[in-house]
């Protein structure tokens, strides 16, 4: 018989992981423009910080530096080309949230509207280029 599947305790089964040229200066980003809480900040081989897990509700968003540990993944405005991801994220009043991003240098790709799913969202764009949607559903928001 095989062992259980474990993991490590307060960490949610799936976790974004994504790519920054700049870990404290990504975290911070993401402190101001976007309400997330810096749970760890780690360094790496060169003493820098290499690695950071963030939390926005009770989901895990972690950062990875350009070439931490020999990676080789870039983010996409270090490659030069557009992030084939996006995240998608609920808060409780997006169109509150659009303007505080903004306020905080985050990149307004498509202001509020209502999806035909059901959603009021927009599109930001953070420093390293990665296209986040955050979202309220229109019908708990109106």
């Amino acid at each position: 018989m095989s062992n259980p599947i474990t993991k490590t305790v307060g960490t949610p089964w799936i976790s974004s992981y994504i790519t920054v040229r700049d870990v404290d200066k990504a975290a911070e980003f993401y402190k101001k423009a976007f309400h997330f809480s810096v749970r760890e900040l780690a360094p790496g081989e060169d003493g820098t910080t290499a690695h950071a897990e963030l939390t926005y509700k009770d989901q895990l968003v972690m950062l990875g530096k350009e070439g931490g540990w020999g990676a080789t993944s870039k983010s996409p405005v270090s490659n030069g080309v557009e992030s084939p991801i996006s995240l998608y994220v609920y808060t409780e009043n997006v169109d509150e949230f659009y303007k505080h991003a903004l306020d905080h240098h985050a990149e307004g790709l498509a202001a509020p509207e209502n999806m035909f799913w059901g959603d009021r969202m927009c599109k930001l764009k953070d420093p390293d280029g990665y296209v986040w949607c955050f979202a309220t559903n229109a019908g708990s928001h109106q």
